[in-house]
């Protein structure tokens, strides 16, 4: 803005100065010499201070023409004296040659000087406050910061002690410091939930060893009182005890393998209509010994790339279930249609709150785990079809539990 002022004030100074010049050179040539003396001085000083040197004496405006005084357009400053309190003037000009001689026109500019000075002390004024303005809330909104992140690090202290509870709060800005909130919250509710499985996985693991350990403790301990005839019998039970514990285990490591991608797929073209067909064959015979009817209905074929024996396994398990909790009588088909599996029953179901939590490690629905299990079938189907970017979900088949798998 200072240097367009400067400018602007050049620029119109030039203006007049050129417009002057023209206006004297056409008096000159259309007036004669006294008429040109009469007309410089009868010169308004408001809009040009002109002098000019005839034979006798200086006419115009000024008593004095200052040395060196370029030719317009070109100009020059320089200082002349006036009466008032306002004794010492600046003025711009330049000489006009004329018929008559050289003119001196000039105008005063020293007006404009001031008016840039105060323009000069107005905007650093303005500066110096707005300066003060942003220190003073670049103050606040970083004391507001510096809040926020104290209040942070407090929480942090005592999550870091182990209150997996806490989360930290976000407020109405919806900030970046709220966004963040927001994903450490997620991060804290993931870690809560999987402390809470550990715990759970770790209780269940106690319950359902706690049982067949103690048993092959008595058994132990009974091996010396038994006959030669008992001990055989004693051992097979405290073998099938151990294969129970064995089973448990080789199961939860299994599951960790295929969850994390350690377990190496083989994979090959598979037709779901084949597939259907075996679990349907393998099947069959288990759910006769029931007093169950076991049926299967496919069209449609749909070819998926997988590993037989993994994708056969966690299938299986879910017609397995199918017949072992559906109950004696009960009606169990197996349906395929182009990428989509059905596994439907008859039986009792599973609540609607509960059909989430037995994809969990280590989790049955019989609290009293009389049926034998490991608790790790569904979380290891789960994972298996995972692998094969297949998803899986429970419904109701009124009555009984509809098992819908859809390839991607």
């Amino acid at each position: 803005m200072y240097r367009q002022l400067i400018n602007e004030q050049e620029l119109q100074t030039n203006q007049h100065l050129a417009s002057e010049k023209v206006r004297y050179q056409q008096m000159a040539l259309t007036l004669d010499r006294r008429s040109f003396a009469t007309q410089i001085r009868n010169a308004d000083p408001k809009t040009a201070l002109v002098a000019w040197r005839s034979s006798m004496d200086l006419i115009g405006a000024l008593s004095l023409i200052p040395d060196d005084m370029p030719i317009l357009p070109q100009t020059r400053d320089f200082p002349i004296l006036a009466g008032g309190a306002d004794k010492l003037h600046i003025l711009t000009g330049g000489l006009v040659i004329t018929r008559y001689g050289p003119v001196l026109i000039a105008t005063r500019t020293d007006q404009l000087a001031t008016l840039i000075e105060r323009f000069v002390n107005a905007a650093i004024t303005a500066l110096m406050l707005t300066i003060v303005l942003t220190l003073a809330l670049g103050y606040l909104f970083s004391k507001a910061i510096l809040r926020r992140l104290v209040q942070y690090n407090r929480l942090s202290r005592r999550i870091e002690k182990g209150e997996y509870s806490t989360r930290l709060p976000i407020s109405w800005r919806k900030d970046e410091f709220d966004l963040l909130a927001v994903k450490f919250n997620r991060v804290l509710d993931t870690l809560e939930n999987n402390l809470n499985a550990v715990r759970g996985a770790t209780d269940n693991i106690a319950h359902d060893l706690r049982t067949p350990l103690s048993h092959l403790r008595i058994g132990i301990e009974q091996l010396p009182t038994k006959s030669a005839e008992e001990l055989d019998e004693a051992c097979a039970i405290l073998t099938e005890e151990l294969d129970d514990c064995l089973a448990t285990f080789d199961a939860m490591l299994s599951l960790t393998r295929i969850e994390e991608g350690q377990q190496t797929l083989e994979l090959q073209p598979l037709s779901l209509h084949d597939l259907c067909t075996d679990l349907f064959e393998m099947a069959e015979a288990m759910a006769e010994l029931n007093g169950q009817s076991l049926s299967l209905q496919t069209s449609d074929d749909y070819t998926v790339m997988a590993d037989k024996y993994l994708l056969f396994q966690a299938l299986f398990n879910l017609v397995d279930n199918a017949i072992k909790y559906s109950g004696d009588g009960a009606s169990v088909k197996i349906v395929q249609q182009g990428n989509q599996l059905q596994i439907m029953d008859t039986g009792p179901g599973i609540p609607i709150d509960a059909r989430e939590k037995v994809f969990n490690r280590l989790v049955r629905l019989d609290p009293s785990r009389h049926n034998k299990g490991t608790g790790l079938g569904l979380s290891l189907v789960k994972a298996i079809l995972q692998r094969h970017n297949a998803s899986i979900s429970l419904g109701d088949n009124q009555p009984g539990l509809i098992v819908t798998i859809t390839f991607a």
